[in-house]
């Protein structure tokens, strides 16, 4: 498998508004004045910044709400891509590369490219291609079926899709490529390195796995990963030495399951396979792109969509597929575990359902296309809290280590909180000197900030609402915060989603709006201020990354627009 480096003479990106002068060669890719140099080194490594996915920079010193305004804050330069992007933008700050130590940029695209550029003065250190040799990254097409023709959940191209995972301190980052050549569908997980690209020990590794099991698609008794149909759509996690990848599908494109497969961080080798429906269908796991939570400890957090709840022979393969034996199941059997949320453990070779809840109207959300999954989900930090979202419009705020299980009379559970719309978005916490909020805007609805509070250990039921109109269609917005610890003054809001159309189902002008965290009836800023400030369409379920008094925006327009101080 032979891949392609290319080391760029010139840059592609262009800073906006600047006279056009040669470029020197300690700055190769900045076509105005040379930038200063930038003295915060903060890095963004994963999907929301680390594993409670709370979405959270509390380490920003440079923007706060004085500065981001119209006339001092807005678009910087744009970083040139060959696809859409809808892998969230990583940052590691202060890396040897070049010539000196550069805070860096590194961007994934769907057509399986990777690009690493220099976040402060755009300059292009390298990229490259992860498409296999002789093939190419799936498309859309590839996944039209009678489920849905056309299927419209991507453009185009289906290469890197899921957020990838860096580990600094072994300068590798980790994702999933996707090829095909028409007929053979194949993924690896790959390790890089972050200064030049190039695959590290064992890299890449083609993606397999099976159990046992008489579910969806079985064969003698196995079910068996399918790397076409299964998606890789949620942000990899690395936890405690391991990588863990986990898989919904494309548009309930049956025979499907929702896998979960750990890999050895050095030697790339599989350790975990999990299925939550191994003797059910479905059960995939989406959380608008959001990773998996975790612990220090180990554990995982993840939230399953629509599938088989419980253990009970109700599918038998009968050659050319299963069908429904009638056997009702036991909903409390922690084996098949759609529309669930779950703390999984590892043990051994697989996962444990450690705990787990699944709400009452279960077979409701099954019949009507209500997953639970939807919603990206977080951990409140510092808490055994795990707030997590379903499509019918409920919140649930759970305990953890004790989710609740399932009871056919009433959800036990920490907290529900009703938003009455579909929640098809990405939360985001943020801790101020006057208060702790959790913050959702789903489709359709207004941005709600929802108080914590830690005596009685839930929401306040005084939500505040913004009144800018937000988005409509399919999809919400991705919420990002930045702050200087809990200082007054310096807690942003980022909100990020369509403007106008239905992002679920074909490409749509975005906004970029920044809200005062402590207030969020404040709007500090946004893109459509200033016509220069537009970034272009929305990157769906792509979460806005703030570093070192920037913002990168991931878009579906063939770039990556970086927004600062001017």
């Amino acid at each position: 498998m032979v891949k392609k480096i290319i080391l760029p003479l010139l840059a592609l990106a262009v800073f906006a508004g600047c006279k056009k002068k040669e470029a020197s060669n300690n700055n190769q890719g900045n076509q105005g004045k040379p930038t200063p140099p930038n003295t915060q080194h903060t890095s963004v490594l994963t999907q929301h910044n680390d594993n409670t996915r709370a979405g959270l920079n509390d380490k920003e010193n440079v923007l706060n709400t004085s500065n981001v305004n119209s006339k001092q804050f807005g678009k910087l330069f744009e970083l040139t891509v060959d696809d859409q992007v809808y892998a969230q933008p990583l940052v590691v700050g202060n890396l040897a590369i070049g010539s000196g130590n550069h805070n860096v940029v590194f961007i994934a695209t769907v057509n399986n490219t990777v690009y690493a550029y220099d976040g402060d003065s755009g300059k292009l250190y390298w990229k490259q291609s992860y498409t296999e040799s002789g093939m190419r990254a799936p498309t859309s097409h590839d996944m039209a079926s009678s489920w849905c023709n056309p299927y419209t959940d991507f453009t185009y191209d289906i290469g890197i899709v899921g957020t990838p995972v860096i580990d600094s301190a072994a300068q590798t980052m980790y994702f999933v490529a996707r090829s095909t050549d028409g007929t053979n569908y194949v993924q690896y997980l790959h390790a890089i390195n972050i200064n030049n690209g190039s695959e590290q020990s064992g890299s890449p590794v083609k993606i397999t796995a099976s159990m046992p099991g008489t579910g969806d698609g079985a064969v003698n008794g196995v079910v068996s990963f399918d790397a076409r149909r299964n998606n890789q759509r949620q942000g990899l996690t690395l936890v405690n030495g391991t990588i863990y990848i986990s898989y919904s599908s494309h548009c309930d494109w049956n025979p499907y399951h929702g896998w979960i497969l750990g890999y050895d961080a050095k030697s790339l080798q599989q350790k975990i396979v999990y299925n939550d429906t191994p003797n059910g269908e479905n059960g995939g796991l989406w959380e608008s792109g959001m990773g998996m939570a975790a612990d220090d400890q180990g554990n995982l957090y993840v939230t399953s969509g629509n599938g088989t709840v419980g253990q009970g022979n109700q599918f038998q393969n009968s050659g050319n597929g299963t069908v429904d034996n009638g056997v009702n199941p036991d909903p409390t059997d922690p084996t098949d575990r759609g529309e669930s949320a779950m703390k999984l453990s590892p043990s051994g070779s697989t996962l444990q359902v450690a705990s787990y809840f699944t709400p009452t109207n279960y077979l409701d959300l099954n019949n009507n296309d209500l997953d639970y999954g939807v919603m990206g989900t977080l951990l409140i930090p510092n808490s055994n809290f795990y707030l997590t979202g379903c499509k019918d419009g409920n919140m649930y705020l759970l305990n953890k280590d004790n989710m609740g299980g399932y009871s056919s009379s009433a959800n036990i559970v920490q907290q529900t909180i009703p938003v009455n719309n579909s929640l098809h978005c990405q939360p985001a916490y943020y801790k101020g000197s006057s208060g702790e909020y959790v913050y959702v805007w789903s489709e359709n609805d207004r941005l709600r900030a929802l108080s914590f509070d830690r005596s009685s250990n839930t929401f306040s039921s005084n939500q505040v609402t913004a009144s800018p109109s937000g988005p409509t269609g399919g999809c919400g917005a991705t919420l990002s915060v930045s702050s200087n610890g809990s200082n007054s003054g310096t807690g942003i809001l980022w909100a990020w989603y369509a403007s106008s159309g239905d992002a679920g189902g074909s490409p749509s002008p975005g906004i970029l709006r920044a809200f005062d965290a402590s207030d969020i009836t404040k709007e500090l800023w946004n893109s459509s201020q200033v016509a220069g400030d537009s970034p272009g369409n929305y990157s769906k379920f792509c979460s806005p990354t703030i570093a070192d008094g920037k913002v990168y925006l991931a878009t579906f327009s063939g770039k990556v627009v970086v927004y600062g101080l001017k």
